[in-house]
């Protein structure tokens, strides 16, 4: 009986924690290991929100789950909906002014905050 209710609590926790990656605003980067060298660094955003780096190896239901059709793509999660979403495409390479446009949105999030 205990190994029941166990697994019943893990299962439940893995379903509730299994979206937490979505809760309030958060960056993600889905990528993998063939384009790591095309990834950006989202360290600049670490201190303000939760920011997740998922690889297709490792974490391949969240790439079907979250419709990931390219590497590397971010999205910005705000309130456990997809807010803004950018991807690399057929070139496989995020455009240039990627953490600009990153910057922008969630600036966008933070004024919508005060409307």
């Amino acid at each position: 009986m205990k190994n029941v209710v166990l697994l019943i609590f893990l299962l439940i926790s893995n379903i509730v924690l299994g979206q937490n990656y979505k809760q309030r605003t958060t960056v993600v980067q889905y990528s993998a290991s063939f384009v790591k060298d095309k990834e950006i660094s989202l360290k600049r955003f670490e201190k303000d929100y939760s920011v997740y780096v998922f690889y297709m190896n490792v974490d391949a239901n969240k790439f079907k789950k979250d419709n990931i059709k390219y590497v590397p793509t971010i999205i910005i999660y705000h309130n456990e909906e997809e807010y803004y979403r950018i991807d690399g495409g057929i070139k496989l390479e995020l455009p240039e002014n990627a953490q600009q446009k990153i910057k922008g949105k969630l600036e966008e999030i933070i004024e919508s905050k005060f409307e």
